[in-house]
């Protein structure tokens, strides 16, 4: 297929899986191109016309040609570049990679990837916090997350694809989605008792197999395996942690259980000051899943030669 066939695909399946539903993703859409079209003729060189149709900041073509054919791809959950100068050798050796696949974003998806954590106020408000109240408290962690990245050199992996002109394609929220959506539908589904009970779903599941193998499997970080779980909420998707208040609110709205890839230790402290059962089920090992899952979505269409890197492991599921 072609690299702009696969990014659309890809998007997709994003989007099919995003927590807000479809309403409010056309909502979204809508609102930016009311934004596109009021701009002055002068701004619109500046405006992001991938929003139009691609609600995730942090996923976007970073070079390439979109007709250029691909069926081999190097896919990573960090690919930088150093693993641009991977491809490029394998590419000598014969290897015939036709694109780099990074589940973290990389040049212009890396500079403002903070946006797509304002999903986080719909998905908290799923789980019974208020619109008002979440909204409130992620507009400050926003702003917190954009200061940290101004200074960031976010081309330079973007600059080496370009020097050695390697496709270079970024997915990262539509991959979070799919591995917050089949984890949150396993719980729901499940209904597991006991921490031991959620700690043995998600031990079952061959990424986190394979994370354990290597001393990287989940673990309990607040709470004992005999421990009732209550309500389980699968915070796996939104750009990166939101405000540490945010841990309240969800014990307030009855939640027992945070399933996590990662937590800040003042979100830790936060949630265990509100009694929450904290599981972190692993970073690598879950965007590994949802990379695996996304993957799935595209193969459907079109069937792809992945050669494994930089702690992604290729897992198919069955059609």
């Amino acid at each position: 297929m072609k690299l702009q066939e696969f990014y659309e695909l890809a998007i997709q399946a994003g989007m099919e899986a995003d927590p807000r539903g479809k309403a409010a993703l056309e909502q979204e859409l809508q609102e930016a191109k009311k934004a596109y079209e009021e701009l002055k003729p002068e701004d619109k060189a500046f405006f992001d016309t991938e929003r139009l149709s691609n609600p995730y900041t942090d996923s976007r073509i970073l070079h390439g040609d979109p007709d250029r054919e691909v069926r081999k791809i190097l896919a990573g959950i960090d690919m930088e570049a150093p693993e641009l100068l991977l491809a490029d050798r394998l590419n000598q050796k014969g290897e015939g990679i036709d694109l780099v696949l990074s589940h973290h974003p990389e040049g212009r998806a890396y500079a403002n990837f903070y946006e797509v954590m304002k999903m986080q106020a719909d998905i908290l408000h799923r789980f019974g916090v208020p619109i008002n109240v979440a909204e409130s408290l992620l507009a400050g962690r926003m702003k917190d997350v954009e200061r940290r990245l101004l200074p960031a050199n976010h081309t330079r992996s973007v600059d080496a694809a370009r020097l050695l002109d390697i496709p270079f394609l970024c997915l990262h929220t539509p991959a979070d989605n799919m591995v917050a959506r089949h984890l949150q539908a396993l719980f729901d589904g499940d209904s597991p008792r006991r921490l031991k009970d959620v700690m043995k779903l998600i031990k079952d599941i061959p990424e986190y197999r394979e994370a354990a193998k290597n001393n990287a499997g989940p673990r309990i970080l607040l709470g004992s395996e005999d421990q009732r779980a209550g309500k389980v909420f699968v915070d796996m998707t939104g750009g990166t942690e939101g405000a540490k208040e945010g841990m309240e609110k969800l014990s307030q709205a009855g939640v027992g259980t945070i399933i996590a890839m990662h937590v800040s230790d003042d979100h830790r402290k936060e949630a265990e000051k509100h009694h929450l059962h904290v599981v972190i089920a692993g970073h690598i090992s879950s965007d590994t899943l949802g990379f695996n899952l996304l993957l799935d979505a595209v193969e459907k269409r079109h069937p792809l030669e992945v050669v494994e890197s930089s702690g992604f492991k290729r897992f198919r599921r069955a059609s």
